[in-house]
């Protein structure tokens, strides 16, 4: 039993020492602020829709991503500090001030790569 419990432990560590630096993923991106801001994140922050923030299913929280709007080539950088998102195949759910940096804020959705900075 003890080196059943060893070598899930073990698994677990490497699971999580995996860096990031290689991390890319392209698909849909929202964003979301009103309704939210001032409460709490998933990772225990007070949100800020007008901070460069995003969230992602499963990115450590403080993760630095670059986002690039496959439309318009436009790039920011952002820290993930939330969980989601949780609608369709969309990868990544960014803050308001994020959207309106990329640019697509009236249009609601857009098409992203994001990559590990």
């Amino acid at each position: 039993m003890i080196r059943k419990a060893l070598s899930v432990a073990a698994l677990a560590g490497l699971v999580f020492s995996v860096s990031t630096a290689s991390y890319a993923q392209c698909g849909g991106a929202s964003w979301y602020g009103p309704g939210f801001n001032g409460k709490a994140a998933a990772s225990g922050e007070i949100f800020n829709e007008n901070a460069m923030t995003a969230a992602h299913r499963t990115l450590p929280f403080g993760t630095k991503i670059k986002v690039t709007d496959q439309n318009t080539g436009r790039e920011i950088e952002v820290t993930i500090n939330d969980r989601g998102p949780f609608v369709g195949k969309r990868i990544i759910d960014l803050s308001k001030a994020a959207a309106t940096q990329l640019g697509f804020r009236n249009r609601g959705v857009t098409s992203v790569c994001i990559s590990a900075l």
